[in-house]
């Protein structure tokens, strides 16, 4: 096979195309940091680059949906908390009035803070996280007592809050009976402090249904403990999932500088012994040919 100048030419033009060509993608890989820039580069990997981007997306909503969840039952533990403390001034006030050398005007005075501590109570029941009422089940924009005291129509259903693939949380407690019930308790106490012929041990039969109401606060608290330990639990597998499918992320995108910029010394080097050897072998001129 006769061996032509031109063609000599055309495979030297093409290896140093082809040369070009992996030095461009070199040089890409450096500046941008990933393994490939265009889909056509590696579709494989493109593909399954925007899967893990997909389950990025999503734990990122877990995420913030897990601080939603934790803003609900801060919220609600901390006005059980200051439930539990204005039942312990009641019982307080109880013990008090239950003494029958107290004056029509002592007992018209503890009526006076008892009733005071019921508007608070009401207020408690009204609580609210974002515009929401959080003890007004499903009716999140209901409140449990309207601005005259009167109880709304309501329910007790549960907020459930997605915070992983198939899981969720409840965020919410029974808040409609134990708030009526403690403002039934605060009225029938009331109304005993307010009739004069009310005896001491009248006031005093008040304490065990008042200790009742206490352990249901007490109960509930509980519960809203129980879930925010498992919410601990549920963000911390949230980070770890966060940081695996970032790791394969970057596994499968990200570029090893160390390894790029060492195949494109090399890819240069090539080049210029390329260039080099390729000056040598064509001729440039009939004279040069024929020498």
């Amino acid at each position: 096979m006769r061996v032509t100048q031109s063609m000599l030419s055309n495979n030297m033009l093409r290896n140093l195309s082809n040369s070009y060509s992996k030095m461009g993608k070199l040089q890409e890989q450096i500046t941008s940091g990933k393994k490939f820039v265009r889909l056509s580069d590696d579709p494989v990997s493109a593909v399954r680059g925007m899967s893990y981007r997909t389950d990025l997306n999503k734990a990122e909503q877990f995420t913030r949906n897990m601080q939603t969840v934790n803003t609900w039952l801060d919220t609600t533990d901390d006005a059980l908390d200051q439930v539990g403390s204005a039942l312990h001034r009641i019982k307080e006030l109880v013990v008090q009035a239950a003494n029958d050398t107290n004056t029509p005007d002592d007992r018209e005075k503890i009526k006076a803070e008892i009733d005071q501590i019921r508007n608070q109570l009401r207020n408690l029941a009204n609580t609210k996280v974002s515009n929401k009422y959080i003890f007004s089940g499903t009716n999140t924009l209901s409140p449990i007592f309207d601005t005259d005291g009167n109880i709304n129509n309501v329910n007790e259903e549960s907020v459930e809050i997605e915070v992983f693939d198939g899981i969720t949380l409840n965020v919410n407690i029974a808040g409609k009976t134990l708030f009526t019930n403690i403002d039934d308790f605060m009225g029938e106490l009331s109304n005993l402090l307010d009739d004069e012929n009310t005896l001491g041990e009248n006031i005093s039969e008040k304490l065990g249904d008042l200790d009742r109401l206490y352990e249901e606060v007490l109960t509930a608290r509980a519960d809203v403990g129980a879930r925010q330990n498992r919410v601990e639990l549920m963000a911390n597998r949230i980070s770890s999932h966060s940081i695996n499918i970032t790791k394969r992320l970057s596994e499968n995108e990200d570029v090893d500088y160390a390894k790029a910029i060492t195949e494109m010394v090399t890819a240069e080097s090539i080049h210029q012994a390329a260039l080099s050897v390729g000056a040598k072998i064509i001729q440039q001129t009939l004279v040069d040919f024929i020498r």
